[in-house]
């Protein structure tokens, strides 16, 4: 039996709530995008068996073949699912309660079918990660790296070891002494362990994360470091970096002072050793417009009240340093960016790996919309579209050790798809929630209709004005 793409949307909800899919899904007439840098290509269909592609063939040519559900792909195109590295699930900001599911459902109404996330209440993550497994809560893949913190070897290795029987996915490393992340990155190598690198102000930078082989390093923080010619940032006798107005101010006059030969030198130990790099181009974006990113048109319909007050300038919320932020800060960013985006094309022209994350519930970046802001970026980073769609899903499959399973469109690997009506290599905007690109999210062989998941949180975010 065939059900109709609108039909689909009146009685898929109640379906996958209850952790059901459909058995078969054919995308009919679509141009196909693979992930992996090679141009779209068709029409296509694309005939989805249980969580998996089972053929992509011409279109046409799946006509005969029986299904539960039929998606009319004709005008649009189909993307591998996009992989966020570098998420935080949050049911709260400021103190104040927020849905997780305002969290879980704007990523996927952004197209997002997996995220690595770096940092929650590792208890309630565990079931959320769970449930998204079993298809008993809408969400994407949750993979789920526990926040590292130990104050000597031998502690760093017992965590490690703690961590894995407590079933990691990966790790995530704040700046740290070198004698603690050496123990800590040998024994996380031993057993399997993959790690993400938020380097601070610290002893360790770049360096430290080629010798260990990190996964992968988040932001920048670290490399401009290891570029440095006295190997110290030329700071103001009166900064203190635990203040966060500091702290930011002065990360934006960082990568100026890198050394361009050491920078080649540090970027090509990168390469070698095999350390990518999630840069969150999106999340200090503020950093060079406060105005503009304090006033998105869409933040009316779609940002919680919860995550607007903790976005407020105040010092005792992490990211919400600009109680000072002056015309000066914003000029000394613009020019970081400038340098900070050559570098990372510079890094995937060197041969590195370049991932996509957003960071968001900080710095007035909310969950998915700071996602695709990242792929904008990285295109004004010098990136074609494809290569930012590769860096998105090919890339981030890399990264996550999932490349035969996740991020391409290819017979045999699991269905986490999104379908777009319009090029999104022509214009990226189309992809946001508010501008309606994507009409499907499919997550693991599930449809999600990416409308009805952004009205659900545009009704979330209505009812939490109206308390």
């Amino acid at each position: 039996m065939r059900t109709a793409c609108f039909g689909l949307l009146l009685t898929l909800g109640s379906a996958l709530v209850m952790g059901q899919a459909p058995k078969r899904v054919v995308i009919r007439g679509a141009m196909v995008v693979e992930g992996v840098g090679t141009p779209a290509s068709g029409p296509k269909d694309i005939l989805i068996e249980g969580n998996r592609i089972a053929s992509i063939v011409p279109a046409g040519a799946s006509n005969a073949i029986q299904t539960d559900v039929e998606i009319d792909g004709r005008g649009r195109y189909v993307l591998p699912g996009f992989i966020n590295l570098h998420g935080h699930i949050q049911d709260e900001r400021a103190g104040k309660p927020m849905p997780v599911d305002y969290c879980l459902k704007l990523w996927l109404a952004s197209g997002i079918t997996t995220v690595r996330d770096v940092g929650s209440h590792w208890e309630k993550a565990k079931a959320w990660r769970a449930e998204s497994a079993a298809g008993t809560r809408v969400a994407p893949r949750l993979l789920l790296y526990r926040v590292f913190s130990a104050q000597t070897p031998d502690e760093a290795r017992k965590k490690v070891e703690q961590f894995k029987a407590d079933g990691v996915d990966g790790i995530k490393l704040l700046g740290t002494h070198r004698d603690v992340m050496d123990a800590m990155s040998e024994t996380a190598r031993r057993l399997g362990i993959r790690r993400a690198h938020h380097t601070g102000v610290e002893e360790t930078n770049a360096r430290d994360d080629i010798r260990n082989q990190t996964t992968t390093i988040e932001h920048w923080y670290g490399i401009p470091d290891a570029a440095l010619p006295n190997g110290v940032q030329g700071f103001p006798a009166s900064y203190n970096y635990s203040n966060e107005l500091d702290r930011f101010r002065y990360a934006g006059r960082l990568w100026r002072e890198a050394d361009p030969a050491r920078l080649s030198e540090v970027l090509d130990g990168m390469v070698k050793a095999g350390v990518a790099w999630d840069p969150t181009l999106s999340i200090y974006e503020a950093a060079r417009d406060l105005d503009k990113a304090a006033n998105q048109p869409y933040f009316k319909e779609y940002l919680h009240p919860s995550l607007g007050a903790f976005f407020a300038p105040n010092l005792a919320n992490h990211g919400s340093f600009y109680t000072d932020w002056t015309t000066e800060d914003e000029v000394f960013w613009k020019e970081n960016y400038q340098l900070w985006m050559r570098a990372v094309r510079d890094f995937a022209a060197k041969g590195g790996i370049v991932g996509t994350g957003e960071d968001a519930g900080f710095i007035y970046r909310i969950y998915g919309f700071g996602y695709l802001r990242e792929l904008e970026l990285q295109q004004e980073a010098g990136f074609p579209a494809l290569k930012v769609i590769q860096h998105a899903t090919y890339n981030g499959a890399r990264i996550l050790g999932m490349e035969n399973q996740i991020g391409r469109v290819r017979a045999g690997w699991l269905a986490d798809l999104i379908v777009v009506k319009g090029n999104p290599m022509a214009n990226l905007k189309i992809l946001y929630p508010h501008q309606g690109g994507i009409e499907w999210t499919i997550k693991d062989g599930k449809p999600y209709s990416a409308a009805v998941l952004a009205a659900d949180v545009r009704k979330m975010v209505a009812e939490a004005d109206k308390k």
